[in-house]
């Protein structure tokens, strides 16, 4: 298994306002995953305990609409952030995470998270505001797409 390395992640929205010195304090507590292309790394409704960063690859978030049917909401690729509520919540997933092309992701885990937290009281709230950023962020723009998608349909029927 190999090291985690955050060079070349750094622009992350992860590690904002974060110094070098705490970034690299981050990479020792982050795993490496390297997972094959189709894998499931969660699905929908199940228990949320880690947060990923992609290194290298893409991944696929959807949700299930009818039975065997999934929509595609986003695909992600290196630098992206996914899952990150688990971190704070551990609550259930919102959607399905699968490999879209061979990945090598950064995982932590939320015991892993509160932890750090604990022993570093200023990188834990610097880590936490960072994920409340990333995830305010993802619901602004959903509501956006959302209303982009009514006013189209509104139009539509109107023709």
């Amino acid at each position: 298994m190999s090291q985690v390395s955050f060079d070349g992640l750094q622009d992350s929205p992860l590690f904002n306002q974060m110094s070098p010195g705490e970034i690299k304090s981050l990479e020792k507590i982050f795993t490496v995953k390297q997972i094959a292309e189709g894998k499931t790394i969660f699905i929908e409704n199940m228990p949320g305990e880690s947060l990923y960063l992609i290194k290298e690859g893409t991944v696929r978030i959807s949700r299930m609409l009818a039975e065997g049917d999934e929509q595609v909401l986003i695909v992600l690729g290196p630098d992206d952030v996914f899952g990150e509520m688990a971190v704070l919540d551990g609550g259930a997933r919102s959607a399905t995470a699968r490999i879209a092309e061979d990945a090598v992701l950064y995982g932590l885990n939320r015991k892993t998270f509160e932890s750090m937290a604990e022993n570093d009281p200023v990188l834990g709230l610097k880590f936490a505001l960072n994920i409340v950023r990333i995830f305010s962020c993802r619901v602004r723009n959903s509501q956006k797409d959302y209303r982009a998608m009514l006013l189209a349909c509104l139009k539509r029927n109107k023709k």
